[in-house]
């Protein structure tokens, strides 16, 4: 038991099944009990009451399951689970199960079993050692799970239990205030070359130029209106036309000159399509009721009477 790493004051739990020798029972119970010494305890309980026992959570710091080489047994999901509750945070499982190389009702494989430790909530699960089984360990499984295959062996795996309970809660302390953007700092230098002050008006060394001065003679002249016209029709072959977008004032002198800003009168349009064929043809409030048939596109004059019946 001195490879465990099992140190005095240690609480430890000490799981067996039957068939098993009481003589090498007693011996590993006492060869424990040397190790934690008088400030340690050392519990022993059989696996098919374990469940009925009650122990409370997080009590030991060691769980030792079926590891007497005359006898041997299959975990089930609740002992597992059972094992992880009883054990503190931080605590420690080792058991010996036989395994089986390939897959099976009765006997799991390493996979399988390191699979179950894991769904129990324990972690870091590693194989300690392997080897074969004893005939009365060999002899005790056959009977108690009707295996008859010859590819057994025992495995002793080792897990441990997270360093905290079950349903803790822990405060996560977030952020979600705005970050301060810190603005890059400016070279004295460079912002004092683009600062102007009432002392640098009157300094010697500080060019000023005078707007006025920047236009000449020539651009305080007002510019021709024709010279502003874009060149739209220019030439003695090409007849003056607008642009589509005209902005120059071009097409409303066309406009102008041949009379096309005059309102187009629309034509009348029979909205049936047969007022000029007569009354025959037409509908009951027609305003041509009455008028004698006229060509398509001839315009009609309606008298602006009425008449009172």
């Amino acid at each position: 038991m001195a490879d465990l790493g099992i140190n005095a004051g240690d609480k430890v739990l000490f799981v067996w099944v039957q068939p098993s020798s009481p003589t090498a029972l007693k011996e590993l119970i006492e060869s424990l009990g040397a190790f934690v010494g008088a400030d340690g305890k050392v519990s022993v309980e059989n696996m098919d009451w374990l469940l009925d026992s009650s122990y409370a959570a997080s009590t030991y710091d060691w769980v030792l399951s079926c590891l007497l080489s005359d006898s041997s047994s299959v975990h089930s999901t609740e002992i597992l689970a059972e094992m992880a509750r009883i054990l503190k945070p931080g605590g420690k499982l080792v058991l010996e199960e036989p395994v089986t190389g390939h897959e099976s009702q009765s006997v799991r494989t390493v996979e399988k079993l390191t699979s179950a430790l894991k769904l129990s909530g324990l972690t870091s699960v590693a194989e300690m050692s392997k080897g074969e089984l004893s005939p009365e360990a060999l002899s005790s499984l056959r009977s108690a799970t009707g295996y008859q295959g010859n590819t057994l062996s025992r495995v002793r795996l080792s897990a441990s239990k997270p360093n905290f309970e079950v349903g803790s809660v822990s405060q996560l302390k977030l952020s979600f205030g705005k970050k301060k953007v810190e603005k890059p700092a400016l070279d004295p230098k460079a912002a004092q070359m683009w600062t102007l002050s009432a002392f640098d008006i009157n300094d010697d060394d500080v060019d000023l130029v005078d707007s006025d001065a920047l236009l000449d003679d020539e651009d305080l002249k007002k510019p021709d209106p024709a010279s502003l016209r874009a060149p739209c029709g220019d030439g003695a072959a090409k007849k003056k036309k607008a642009c589509k977008n005209c902005s120059c004032g071009l097409a409303e002198e066309l406009a102008q000159d041949t009379g096309e800003d005059q309102k187009k009168t629309t034509k009348p349009k029979s909205s049936c399509g047969s007022c000029y064929l007569g009354d025959a043809f037409r509908c009951a409030k027609c305003p041509y009721a009455g008028m004698p048939a006229f060509k398509p596109g001839e315009k009609i004059v309606l008298a602006n009477e009425t008449t009172d019946i």
